[in-house]
């Protein structure tokens, strides 16, 4: 079997975006705002390189290849992130009882869901916007990936359905597209 001597990942940073090194901490600043994350490893290096970031790591083993294509992944994410946003649609689907949608604060909650009295909540984490449109769509939007599509899970978490058959009581909130 062949070894690799080095594995090098190239992130291209466009117009409008910069992006600076302190020690092990990566900041991606573009337009809709900044990211900041840390990248620590002992055999791992990112450095600025002309208009791209590189992800460099010498006779890599297996776990360390791929820990190098995941911090590519997520310079790419935030990169898309401070340029483009990241948006998660979600509608809320019922059959019999109309349940209620509403933002309070940094709390998402649901009335009515299956005639329950006590209403049903979900955390929405710092940096996401969440908007309610025509009483069944939410709308999830934000810089951070991660940030975004765990307040989606978390809306959508929500209203799982307990000591029913899934089959047949179907309502809830789901995903239905991702931007």
């Amino acid at each position: 079997m062949v070894k690799l001597d080095r594995i090098e990942h190239s992130v291209m940073i466009p117009e409008g975006v910069t992006a600076s090194i302190d020690s092990d901490i990566v900041t991606i600043t573009g337009p809709k705002g900044s990211l900041s994350r840390e990248f620590a490893s002992p055999r791992h290096d990112i450095f600025h390189e002309g208009g791209s970031l590189l992800v460099r790591i010498d006779l890599p083993r297996r776990k360390e290849r791929a820990l190098a294509g995941t911090w590519n992944a997520h310079l790419n994410n935030m990169v898309k992130g401070v340029t483009d946003g990241f948006t998660y649609t979600l509608k809320a689907l019922y059959s019999h009882f109309p349940m209620t949608l509403a933002v309070k604060g940094n709390e998402f909650v649901v009335n009515n869901y299956f005639g329950e009295r006590v209403p049903r909540s979900a955390v929405i984490i710092n940096g996401v916007n969440v908007k309610v449109q025509n009483k069944t769509e939410v709308v999830v939007s934000g810089i951070d990936k991660e940030a975004v599509g765990q307040t989606a899970a978390n809306i959508e978490r929500s209203t799982t359905v307990k000591k029913r058959d899934r089959r047949v009581f179907q309502d809830g909130i789901y995903l239905i597209g991702k931007a």
